[in-house]
C-alpha cells in the first residue's frame, strides 16, 4: 500500500482550506466572470432602479470598494459575486414585482456587508453618496 493511501476513512489529513485556495484555476475563472458581468452590466441597471431600491448607497459602495486596488482580493471577489447576482436578471424574487422585488438583492448585499464591510471604506461611501446626489440634480 502507498504511504498516501488512507485505509481508515478518516479525514484527518483533509485540510478545508485546500478547497479554498485562490490558486485553484476556477476560483478567478469564477471571479472573472462575475467582473465582466459587473462591467456590461451594473451602471445600465443601476441608472434604471436607483430611485427604486433604498439600498443605492451601499451597492454603489460595494460597488467602488470592488474596483478599488486596495482592497483584498477575497473581499473582491465576494463583492463581485454580490453584484452580479444583482446584475443577472435572473433573481430568486423577479426584480418587476412592485414592494418585493428588489428583497433577495437587498439580503445578498445585507449579508455581504457582513462579510467584507470592513472593506468598504469611507472613501467609497463617499463616492457613493456623492454620486446619489449628482444624479438626484
Amino acid at each position: 500500500m502507498s504511504e498516501h493511501s488512507n485505509t481508515s476513512g478518516s479525514t484527518a489529513d483533509f485540510d478545508p482550506r485546500a478547497a479554498l485556495d485562490p490558486s485553484k484555476a476556477l476560483v478567478p475563472a469564477i471571479v472573472r466572470v462575475n467582473e465582466l458581468r459587473v462591467q456590461q452590466g451594473f451602471w445600465p441597471k443601476f441608472r434604471r432602479v436607483a430611485t427604486k431600491v433604498p439600498f443605492a448607497k451601499d451597492l454603489l459602495s460595494v460597488y467602488f470598494s470592488a474596483r478599488d486596488e486596495d482592497t483584498p482580493l477575497r473581499s473582491k471577489g465576494l463583492m463581485l459575486a454580490g453584484l452580479a447576482y444583482f446584475v443577472l436578471p435572473a433573481d430568486a424574487i423577479p426584480d418587476i414585482i412592485t414592494g418585493l422585488g428588489f428583497t433577495d438583492d437587498a439580503a445578498v448585499l445585507f449579508a455581504l456587508m457582513n462579510v467584507v464591510g470592513r472593506s468598504v471604506k469611507p472613501k467609497h461611501k463617499d463616492a457613493a453618496k456623492n454620486l446619489l446626489q449628482r444624479m438626484e440634480e
